[in-house]
């Protein structure tokens, strides 16, 4: 399988430094490593301080896969689900 890099963009509702201690924490890094997933950059807009980008890269549909199976956990960060947008990328 290829490596992809995945670029998520999404909305949060929350301030940001309380959506990263979430996917900051332990156990959340448990989970990446789990699934062989290395966060590579999260960051929040200079803009608009509601908008999140998160980098993730792992074997192709790895990322993407994961995000979709732990909507809960996901949502419960205080990221939006329905404003995510999932762009992936290969070296080919």
């Amino acid at each position: 399988m290829a490596l992809e890099t995945t670029v998520f963009t999404f909305k949060i509702s929350v301030p940001f430094s309380e959506w990263a201690k979430g996917f900051d924490s332990p156990e959340v890094a448990a989970m990446h490593e789990d699934n062989s997933m290395k966060p590579l950059y999260r960051g929040v807009s200079k803009d608009d301080p509601e908008s999140v980008v998160v980098i993730q890269q792992a074997e192709e549909g790895v990322a993407k896969a994961f995000f979709k199976a732990n909507r809960e956990a996901v949502e419960a960060t205080g990221h939006i689900w329905d404003s995510t947008v999932i762009t992936s990328y290969l070296a080919n």
